[in-house]
């Protein structure tokens, strides 16, 4: 199958060893992967925060970057991100037919169709759960918001986490509250977004965890930030860096969160 990648402009500008984990996973699985140019935010942070008229030239780009790949063959577009993925699906369309943008409208539809977050690829389209991946780590996951009630993910990263090789999965207390970042919100809320971030890591440390996971390079920053302030020793790592890993490649010590100063 070729597949078009959809990095997410967090992803590609803070943490690009997220894509460069979802290429490799998806081409030993046989895949053909193409990024196609052109790509840069799906407008969801726009959205989010109230400017949805800033956000059609945004949503635009977005749509007509994606549009052409399928004209060269793409069947479906993956993302490391279920937060952009519940953006293309249940807000694009909807900001573009607002600005009177009906042909980009229905093309945005047909994308978000064919948009997965990554898990959701892998179990519901390739019918895999077992990727061939090695992580000899002891790992808790975070359900992140958008995947959990928006995209409806389930168990789907649990079962891939489940049939890594030498992972040791541990259950999450209270997994389903959110972690506190919420975009926009971690800015103009700080101290609930700091209250709430205080509980999940509490949950997280009580695991015994090495590494925290998650499908949401936003979350897992916002929680390895605030790991690495408590010189925790527990780090965060995005679920694609796992499923790609075949051997020790990707070390507690390393992950998704650059490290904080104190």
């Amino acid at each position: 199958m070729r597949v078009a990648l959809f990095a997410t402009c967090l992803v590609d500008t803070v943490v690009p060893q997220v894509a460069m984990a979802t290429a490799r996973l998806l081409e030993r699985l046989g895949h053909e992967v193409v990024v196609p140019p052109g790509q840069a935010c799906c407008g969801q942070v726009h959205v989010n925060t109230g400017y949805r008229r800033e956000a059609v030239p945004v949503v635009a780009n977005h749509v007509r970057a994606f549009a052409g790949a399928r004209r060269a063959g793409v069947e479906a577009v993956v993302a490391p991100s279920g937060s952009c993925v519940a953006s293309i699906r249940h807000q694009q369309a909807a900001v573009l037919r607002r600005a009177g943008e009906h042909g980009l409208a229905a093309e945005a539809e047909a994308l978000a169709g064919r948009t997965y977050e990554l898990s959701q690829f892998l179990v519901d389209v390739l019918g895999v759960t077992d990727v061939g991946a090695c992580y000899p780590h002891r790992v808790t996951y975070h359900p992140t918001c958008h995947s959990l009630r928006l995209l409806r993910v389930g168990d789907r990263p649990l079962r891939l986490l489940r049939a890594v090789r030498g992972l040791e999965l541990v259950e999450l207390p209270r997994a389903e509250q959110c972690c506190g970042f919420g975009g926009t919100f971690a800015v103009k809320n700080a101290d609930t977004s700091t209250a709430m971030l205080t509980d999940k890591m509490a949950d997280v440390l009580s695991t015994r965890a090495e590494v925290c996971t998650a499908g949401d390079a936003s979350c897992l920053l916002h929680i390895g930030g605030g790991l690495s302030r408590l010189r925790s020793g527990t780090r965060t790592v995005h679920l694609a860096e796992i499923l790609a890993s075949t051997g020790d490649t990707v070390s507690p010590g390393q992950g998704t969160a650059p490290a904080v100063p104190a």
